[in-house]
């Protein structure tokens, strides 16, 4: 059995090795068709190939040669016609010169017969001129005998003239010059009687009727309104916690107190009040500036120069928040919107400012109202009469900044920033200066007479102080080199702060001399003023 399966094995792998061996004759055999094959292709292609391009240059040889004969005739026809076409144009220009040049020979035996006929004519006119030339000096000789004869009438007929107003002036007892004024006055006074009764009876009309709308407004405005009594003072008091900060306030040989009165401008009096110190100083603002920066001081406890200075600073930029929200609330109150922001702040610093003892921020307001209210009765618009009532003294918030009434100032501020102009009207002429052109700013007059007149609603004697301490500043402040200038001591001292790069010792003294003739000149005022002039150098350095 087992050599059965051996020899089938056997038998098996003969029969494969030997097929083994057919597939690889097999191989042989086709490679070398393949190659013959590929052999005779390769052969026979490149001969067809070298007999298409032998075919192809042939056929371009001959194609080309059919071109350039194409284009070698054509190029001949070309050139022959345009031989001809340059002929036909030589006629043609040589032909249209020749009639050109026959018609210009015609039109100048044309011009030259024209002008000839011309000259012929001139001639005539020469000559005709001629004659009327004699004839109009014949006629200028005629005038002149004419001239000379109506100039003979004229003078015989002033004579007569003259002997008829003598005979006339002898019989009358009179000249012609006093009987024309005669005339005259009596035809004037006669018109002017008829004038002064037409207008007494209408102006006595227009006074019954003015007078009794006007009493009839504004009684029912005072009626409406009811007013705050205002009296303000030129001083603060600050109160202390002891009397033992009066000394740390006024610091060793007084350099805290001389630091904070140059700081601000004001003069600090420490008497024997107790427990209280008095800020003096006529401008409002710059008195609230001292005393809030004196109750930070007290609060805070740390009082030296350096802190001063820092202190004061911070307390004038909020001072410039309080004057806005004063002014804010103001324009809330009378129901103002759209105002410039630079307007609410100049109106906020009103609350600071006073006019013969009246506060001109409620005085301001109290305008408005009144107004608004007359506006009101009469019919008018009422938001417009408060607006501009609101606004009329604006300018007395800048008045001793600038040069000119207030009314001006204020009417020339609030157009700059954008009011109308009836507005502006309004505020430039309640005191006059301007001519009114609405009833809107006769109604900031009346109202502005009726906030001031009521009773206990102003002091004469402050505003004038006030006035006078402004001009000390002012022209203190005028000179060169003067850095700040402040009236203190009740307006008896003013102390002039320079710069110390501009003005040296020697300079100082003369300054001050300056100052005091220019006051003795501008100004009047009761006893003496005292000039202190203040050159201060400071250096400071830090250390690291």
């Amino acid at each position: 059995m087992i050599e059965a399966i051996v020899a089938v094995v056997a038998a098996a792998v003969g029969a494969v090795v030997g097929m083994q061996i057919g597939a690889r004759r097999a191989g042989a055999d086709a490679r070398a068709i393949e190659e013959k094959v590929e052999t005779d292709t390769r052969n026979r292609l490149e001969a067809e190939a070298r007999a298409s391009r032998l075919d192809i240059e042939e056929a371009a040889r001959k194609q080309a040669d059919a071109t350039r004969e194409r284009a070698e005739k054509e190029a001949r026809e070309i050139r022959q016609k345009a031989e001809e076409d340059a002929d036909r144009l030589r006629d043609k220009i040589r032909k249209d010169g020749e009639e050109d040049l026959r018609a210009r020979r015609a039109e100048l035996d044309k011009t030259e017969d024209r002008l000839t006929k011309r000259e012929e004519k001139l001639d005539e006119r020469a000559v005709h001129l001629d004659r009327k030339q004699s004839e109009l000096a014949e006629e200028e000789k005629n005038l002149q005998r004419l001239d000379q004869s109506v100039s003979d009438r004229q003078r015989n007929l002033k004579e007569r003239e003259a002997e008829l107003a003598t005979q006339l002036e002898a019989i009358a007892g009179l000249s012609k010059d006093e009987a024309r004024s005669q005339l005259v006055a009596a035809i004037e006074e006669d018109a002017r009687l008829d004038a002064a009764r037409i207008a007494r009876q209408i102006e006595e009309q227009a006074v019954e009727e003015a007078d009794r709308r006007a009493k009839k407004v504004l009684a029912v405005t005072i009626q409406r309104y009811a007013g705050e009594f205002v009296a303000e003072r030129c001083v603060s008091v600050v109160q202390l916690p002891s009397d033992d900060l009066k000394g740390r306030i006024i610091g060793r040989e007084g350099r805290n107190i001389r630091a904070i009165e140059a700081a601000t401008g004001v003069d600090f009096i420490v008497d024997d009040t107790p427990e209280a110190i008095i800020i003096s100083a006529f401008d409002p603002v710059r008195r609230e500036i001292a005393r809030l920066s004196l109750e930070k001081l007290i609060a805070d406890g740390r009082i030296h120069p350096s802190r001063i200075e820092e202190i004061v600073d911070k307390t004038r930029t909020e001072m410039d928040g309080i004057l806005k929200e004063a002014g804010e609330t103001a324009a809330f109150e009378l129901g103002l919107t759209g105002l410039h922001p630079e307007i609410i702040k100049m109106m906020g610093r009103l609350k600071y400012r006073t006019s013969y003892g009246q506060n001109m921020w409620s005085h301001s307001i109290e305008v408005g109202y009144l107004c608004g209210m007359m506006a009101s009765e009469l019919g008018l618009n009422t938001k417009l009469a408060r607006r501009a009532g609101f606004l009329h003294d604006i300018g007395k918030a800048m008045d001793h900044e600038l040069e000119g009434g207030h009314a001006i100032i204020g009417a020339n501020f609030i157009k700059k920033h954008g009011e109308d102009e009836l507005i502006v009207n309004a505020v430039g002429a309640h005191h006059d200066e301007m001519k009114p052109n609405s009833v809107i700013a006769h109604l900031v007059i009346a109202a502005d007479a009726l906030s001031g007149a009521r009773p206990g609603a102003r002091r004469e004697i402050l505003e004038s102080y006030v006035r006078r301490l402004e001009d000390l500043e002012r022209i203190s402040s005028s000179f060169d080199g003067v850095e700040r200038s402040f009236a203190v001591q009740a307006g008896r001292e003013v102390r002039v702060i320079v710069e110390h790069g501009k003005v040296n010792d020697d300079q100082a003294a003369l300054l001050s001399r300056e100052i005091a003739r220019k006051i003795e000149n501008d100004l009047t005022y009761p006893g003496q003023i005292k000039i202190t002039v203040i050159r201060e150098v400071r250096a400071s350095e830090y250390a690291r």
